[in-house]
């Protein structure tokens, strides 16, 4: 039988953070005869990786023949901000189960791409399961320690200024390494209603009054739901103010929450003041996404402990807990 020529000029669209679309050419005379196509495709190692995961194994998907393009998705569990390379090989099966293939094409190299809000929207509702009852709180705060604040009021006009999100989380989240803000927490310890006096991030706290981040002009995201190993849950939240640089990048990636009613922070108008409220069981991480004056609250020491334990700086999200993952990766 003659031979396959081989597949080239593989292209890649329409990636997704758990699916692309693949086209190539080849001979006209070899696309009546194709009835089979093997798809090569591999992760990219980076220095990086985690040396106690297990390795992928290179996985060839054999499909039957198609027109192209052809979408892949689900046949691997793609991995969403992840490179990954690509090789194809046309095949003919033969009457004895034998196949006639080709050459391997080039080697193509893409990215897919983050979670989409509706990806997005499925972690989200895995969080407001676990949520819990609302308590109430007035302040946000933020611990740091004593030269980060002292380096705000000299050299940056008393302002708290946004900084680039890490890769905290979900590793498909939109908002790392993209988002600039200020993170600030907000929950309360059951018994006092009040701030925890220990911190993982410095003995220095700056107050600042809820309604100053947090009111009607202001949208809220829902961005990330993530654990780090542990039994407690994090999300994390995004405030921004209505028409700001921030907003409008949440705006086209990530859930709008109605502020005054949903799971995990709330501001709402009882008997004509502004009330607050913060999910019980999940440890909040607020994204406030503009600069933030250090004359509209306070700064003091605490008494606590550093928890160093409890830092999610750069932390990697457990991709085997079944409470806040999603299928389409992690």
């Amino acid at each position: 039988m003659e031979l396959l020529s081989t597949p080239h000029s593989i292209e890649i669209n329409n990636i997704t953070c758990d699916s692309f679309r693949i086209s190539w050419t080849m001979e006209d005379s070899d696309l009546e005869r194709v009835t089979h196509y093997f798809i090569d495709l591999n992760k990219k190692e980076n220095k990086n990786s985690n040396k106690f995961k297990h390795r992928d194994v290179p996985t060839k998907l054999v499909a039957k023949a198609v027109p192209l393009p052809m979408t892949v998705r689900g046949h691997w569990f793609l991995s969403p901000r992840t490179e990954y390379s690509v090789a194809v090989q046309t095949a003919v099966k033969q009457s004895d189960g034998e196949y006639l293939v080709s050459g391997w094409s080039e080697t193509v190299e893409f990215c897919t791409g983050d979670y989409a809000k509706e990806h997005l929207a499925q972690l989200q509702e895995k969080a407001e399961q676990i949520a819990g009852r609302m308590l109430r709180f007035s302040v946000f705060y933020r611990n740091h320690h004593k030269e980060y604040f002292q380096h705000a009021r000299t050299h940056c006009g008393n302002m708290l200024q946004p900084y680039l999100k890490d890769n905290s989380g979900s590793h498909g989240s939109p908002t790392s390494g993209m988002l600039h803000g200020v993170f600030f927490s907000c929950n309360t310890e059951f018994n006092t209603g009040q701030p925890p006096q220990d911190s993982p991030y410095g003995r220095w706290r700056f107050q600042i009054p809820a309604q100053r981040l947090f009111n009607p002009s202001t949208n809220l995201y829902f961005a990330d739901f993530y654990c780090m190993y542990t039994a407690y849950h994090y999300a994390i939240l995004v405030l921004a103010p209505k028409g700001s640089l921030g907003d409008r990048f949440c705006r086209d990636r990530l859930p709008l929450l109605d502020i005054a009613c949903n799971k995990f922070l709330t501001c709402s108008v009882e008997d004509g003041e502004l009330v607050f409220r913060h999910a019980q069981d999940l440890i909040l991480e607020i994204i406030y996404t503009e600069p933030v004056d250090l004359s509209l609250g306070t700064l003091g020491e605490i008494s606590g402990h550093q928890l160093m334990s409890l830092s999610t700086a750069d932390a990697k999200k457990d991709p085997s807990c079944k409470t806040c993952n999603i299928s389409v990766g992690r």
